[in-house]
């Protein structure tokens, strides 16, 4: 195992899926790759983009998400791991997958949150349709909301 992909929403416990990310580094002596995806862009899916203020104010928020990636891949390679950042726009699901195979990437590593009967019924879970849909092992990490 030489490459980890874990997803990230910078959600309180994305702690728990880098550490998850770091023993798993550790273990292997693989390299992590944090990914954030970001919203694609308005024109991307088929709006326009407004006025300039709404770009700025899009613009900043890919900065600071930009910026909040460097800081959890600065941590762990502080802990000695070799890690890099990706911020990605567009559809999730095909982004991760994407990524994982530009990157020749053999786990992901993915939280997990447990939502009712509706919505597994309905919508299902970013989760379970990387799970389903990846050619490399996923796991994927309990996580509470």
């Amino acid at each position: 195992m030489k490459n980890i992909l874990v997803t990230v929403d910078f959600e309180p416990a994305t702690d728990m899926l880098l550490n998850t990310a770091l023993e798993y580094s550790r273990a292997f002596q693989a390299k992590v790759w944090i990914m954030h995806i970001a919203a694609p862009e308005p024109d991307f899916v088929g709006y326009e983009v407004g006025p300039q203020y709404i770009r700025d104010f899009r613009a900043e928020d890919l900065r600071n998400e930009h910026r909040q990636l460097q800081g959890y891949a600065e941590k762990l390679r502080k802990q000695g791991v070799d890690c890099d950042g990706l911020l990605v726009q567009g559809a999730t699901i095909d982004m991760i997958l994407e990524e994982s195979r530009k990157l020749h990437v053999d786990l992901i590593i993915a939280g997990h949150y447990e939502h009712g009967f509706w919505y597994q019924a309905l919508i299902g879970t970013v989760s379970d349709q990387i799970a389903n849909r990846s050619n490399v092992p996923v796991l994927l990490v309990p996580l509470k909301e």
